[in-house]
């Protein structure tokens, strides 16, 4: 009588299951079709370029040693008109409702692990 073992897939291919299985949440779905929306919004495009462009030019500043606090508040403003935009705003939602999303299924894995990775592994690191 033989017992055949089950071969048990790798941890890699687990994590391509479970990444698999994060594109077909919810947060992801939505979150794919908002960046889709921003990809295609002319407006949000051309607002983008104007904040990169702002942002670069404050960044050469800095560099240079003549940034200015009416610069950074330039840099603010028109991060704050970009993000106010319908398009913008609803993706920056679907960005943060995934990466809270993404933390859960973080926590949960690293409680299985019950590893604490702040902590020191052996009393050979202590004094």
């Amino acid at each position: 009588m033989s017992i055949e073992a089950t071969e048990q897939p790798s941890v890699e291919t687990l994590a391509e299951q479970l990444g698999q299985q994060i594109t077909e949440t919810e947060e992801y779905a939505v979150f794919e079709q908002a960046q889709a929306n921003v990809e295609t919004d002319e407006a949000v495009q051309e607002k983008i370029d104007e904040f990169e462009q702002i942002r670069e030019e404050f960044m050469v500043a800095r560099e240079t040693g003549q940034a200015t606090e009416a610069g950074l508040e330039r840099v603010r403003d028109a991060q704050q008109e970009l993000h106010a935009m319908p398009t913008m705003a609803a993706f920056l939602s679907a960005q943060e409702d995934l990466e809270n999303r993404l933390d859960r299924l973080n926590e949960a894995i690293s409680e299985s692990l019950a590893v604490d990775f702040g902590g020191t592994a052996s009393s050979c690191c202590q004094d």
